[in-house]
Parts: C-alpha cells; sequence; structure tokens
C-alpha cells in the first residue's frame, strides 16, 4: 500500500455558465426520457466497436475504493446465446410456477412477461455482467472488494446510458439465481445480468407509459417523488429491521423516520 495518497489536478474539469448547465441538463433529460426497455429486437448485426466503447464508458463508473470489481462480456455466438436462453428459461419456469409470490406476478401481469426469452437468441448480442468479489494480486493472493453490488450497479447505469446514445436499446434480464453464467461463462465471479443490446424492431409494442411514470412534485431544485416513501424500505433496506421483534426501540425510530417524506434526486 502506499504510503501517501498521490493527488493530481483535475485538468478535464469543464465549467458551465448556470444557463448553460441548465440546457445541457435538460437536453440529456430530454434524450434518456426516450429510453424504454424492449423485449423485440431486430437480429441486424451491431458494430462490435460501439458495443465496446459503450463499455468503455461503464468502466469509468465510481467504484468502492476505486477497485472497479466488475467484468463485462460481450457474447455473439448463436449457440451460446441459445445455451443461455435454455438455461435462463429453465430458471424462468421455476420462478413463474414455483417461486414467485402472487404479488409479484400480479406486478408483473400489466408487462406481459412469462418464462419464454426468446430475445436471449434474437438480439444481435448479449452483455453478460459480473461482479467481481474479490481481486487476485500478481502473487496469487487475494484481496477483498468493497460495495460491490452498489458499484457493479452504477457501471450498469453508465452502460445502459451509453447503448441509449448510441441509439440502442436494451433490457435488464435477471433471472435468479444466475448459476448458469458462472457454471458456463466466470465460474469465479457472480453473475447479476444479461443485457441483449440492438435495434428495436419497428413493429415492436410496449406498455403505456402513462402505467409506469411516476408522479413527481417539484419543492425547489429538490424534486419530491410522491410514491417514494412506501418504496423508501426497500431501497434503504429498512423494513427488514422495522419489522423486527428483537430490536423494538430501533423498529419504533425506524418507523417514525419511515413516516416522514422521502426525498431523491431524479
Amino acid at each position: 500500500m502506499p504510503s501517501a495518497t498521490a493527488l493530481e489536478p483535475l485538468a478535464d474539469y469543464r465549467r458551465y455558465a448556470p444557463a448553460e448547465m441548465c440546457e445541457r441538463a435538460r437536453a440529456f433529460y430530454a434524450n434518456i426520457a426516450r429510453r424504454r426497455t424492449v423485449r423485440d429486437f431486430d437480429s441486424a448485426q451491431v458494430p462490435r466497436e460501439v458495443i465496446e466503447q459503450c463499455l468503455l464508458t461503464a468502466g469509468t463508473a465510481p467504484s468502492g475504493a476505486n477497485q472497479q470489481p466488475w467484468f463485462f462480456t460481450i457474447i455473439t455466438d448463436t449457440s451460446v446465446k441459445r445455451k443461455i436462453r435454455e438455461a435462463a428459461e429453465a430458471e424462468e419456469r421455476e420462478f413463474y410456477a414455483e417461486r414467485a409470490p402472487q404479488e409479484w406476478l400480479e406486478a408483473l401481469a400489466p408487462l406481459g412477461t412469462d418464462p419464454n426469452k426468446p430475445f436471449l437468441e434474437d438480439a444481435p448480442a448479449l452483455i453478460t455482467i459480473f461482479a467481481q468479489k474479490y481481486g487476485v494480486r500478481p502473487d496469487g493472493s487475494r484481496f477483498s472488494h468493497y460495495y460491490v453490488p452498489e458499484s457493479v450497479g452504477i457501471a450498469t447505469g453508465f452502460l445502459i446510458a451509453a447503448l441509449h446514445e448510441a441509439g440502442l436499446a436494451t433490457l435488464t434480464h435477471t433471472p435468479s439465481p444466475m448459476g448458469f453464467l458462472q457454471h458456463d461463462l466466470r465460474p469465479a465471479e457472480v453473475g447479476k445480468t444479461c443485457r441483449p443490446p440492438g435495434r428495436r424492431i419497428s413493429q415492436g409494442r410496449l406498455p403505456s407509459t402513462s402505467l409506469w411514470r411516476r408522479q413527481a412534485t417539484s419543492r425547489g431544485n429538490i424534486v419530491l417523488d410522491v410514491n417514494a416513501p412506501n418504496r423508501c424500505r426497500s431501497w434503504c433496506g429498512r423494513a427488514r429491521a422495522a419489522r423486527s421483534d428483537q430490536r423494538p426501540r430501533r423498529r419504533d425510530r425506524l418507523r417514525s423516520a419511515l413516516a416522514e417524506p422521502c426525498y431523491r434526486r431524479i
């Protein structure tokens, strides 16, 4: 470990006038708001360089201790895509038939999803994303990675935005468990998601945005998401503690905190 922190100037930082800042923020929002999750892909090939450049963007994401605990795999081989589809659909059939609670199935019903995942073969490529729980030094010894789920999640968000900017549609596919990805591709790492990027077919249809756009009201420079308080528990992982009978005083404090408005920036 270095004895002192090495610091350097942020040479590429750009300072914008307030008016330009607002315009750039509006332009980015207008572009990213067009992004939709799709399940019908055109089989036309996407230049590999486009996907590689988007992955380079994902690699610029911040991460715990700057350890960058992720690994991305690009899959274009039809036989491998077919194998992944077969394994994913086996997990999905069990999920829909046995593991999924009724409330979850009801939440999925308006989306029209089912165990069949043809997009895993139809899309010209798949990007599989893995989380690395530890790193390996040149001498073969291991060292821990920190904030792995958070880091991989942020990098995945960068990837989604980059693919959208390049004109590609995507779908986040997360069958659980995803052990088949580890077995077939990266045995030492944890499979997090399988993402097909490609062009949406022109006749593809999507769920209506009116069903899913969250209502938000502005309060100054903070956005109050009126639906957030009920979701705050799952986001922050506080529901389990709030439900625990072993820590009543902490439970009461959490209940009081959860009753307050929950703010988030969008």
